[in-house]
């Protein structure tokens, strides 16, 4: 006898797939993998701008310095003045980028007023907050890599220890990436924006030993400075590449992933309120 159409119907719905619902436990892993891949392709598709323009800063950065400052200068640290440059400067680069990234896509969806379309699928604060963040760390990694294949072969750099360059890279993109969306959640404009990258981005960045090695200052810098978290990036970095630093990598590394945490949890409480999103 044929089955009856309800039956059938009933069936099918209950064994079709639908898209959005949570599966594979707690967690919306399609939901989470289409945010990240949507914060991923809005850098790759304008690399011109986004990976190769700061490749090219970075190299200019380290072709001005070397000559307007390295030349007939005394070894830093030990080291050349260009060796001792360009681990800074490529973390500067990494840094900036990743808070470009997730700062940029979360103003832009306010001002067009499509923040809605982030918001209204079933992901939960947790799940937007990696999406975002993932964005910011694989863009950090993609500029990382360019600015150390371009610069450090030049110099004939390589990497004293890659354990920890991975591990500053990684918690620096997320530092900034979250800082980024920080920035994003509390502006309203892009004026606000430029404000924050000015005012603050920028000179954590630049008064981060970048630059110099904070033996060089005198004693009140240097504790301003050990407050600054992307110091201890800039130091991380360097100690990568040259085994040599200021700071203790693993210090370093602790007080990076506890400003991650800070950051994160206040990133995340806002998500899940919705502050400056909703209204």
């Amino acid at each position: 006898m044929p089955e009856d159409s309800t039956n059938v119907q009933a069936r099918a719905a209950a064994t079709r797939p639908v898209m959005g619902v949570r599966r594979f436990g707690r967690f919306n892993w399609l939901g989470l993998w289409t945010l990240t891949l949507r914060e991923v392709q809005r850098f790759t598709n304008v690399w011109s701008q986004t990976l190769a323009a700061p490749v090219a800063t970075a190299s200019l950065f380290m072709i001005v310095f070397t000559l307007a400052l390295g030349a007939g200068r005394p070894p830093v640290g030990g080291v050349p003045f260009s060796h001792f440059l360009a681990p800074g400067i490529l973390m500067m680069t990494v840094i900036q980028n990743s808070f470009a990234n997730t700062s940029s896509s979360l103003l832009i969806s306010k001002i067009q007023g499509n923040i809605v379309d982030t918001l209204m699928p079933p992901l939960s604060p947790g799940e937007l907050l990696t999406g975002f963040v993932a964005g910011g760390v694989v863009r950090g990694l993609f500029v990382a890599l360019g600015v150390g294949a371009v610069i450090f072969p030049i110099l004939g750099l390589g990497l004293a220890h890659p354990f920890w360059a991975v591990a500053f890279v990684l918690s620096g993109s997320a530092l900034m990436a979250l800082a980024g969306l920080v920035a994003g959640i509390l502006a309203q404009k892009f004026d606000h924006l430029a404000a924050l990258t000015n005012f603050v981005v920028t000179p954590l960045s630049f008064l981060s030993g970048t630059f110099y090695s904070i033996e060089a200052l005198p004693e009140a810098f240097r504790i301003v400075i050990h407050a600054n978290p992307v110091f201890y990036l800039i130091d991380g970095m360097r100690f990568s590449a040259l085994d040599a630093s200021d700071a203790s990598p693993a210090v370093g590394l602790l007080v990076v992933l506890a400003v991650d945490a800070a950051l994160g949890f206040l990133t995340w409480s806002w998500l899940r309120s919705g502050f400056r999103l909703k209204t």
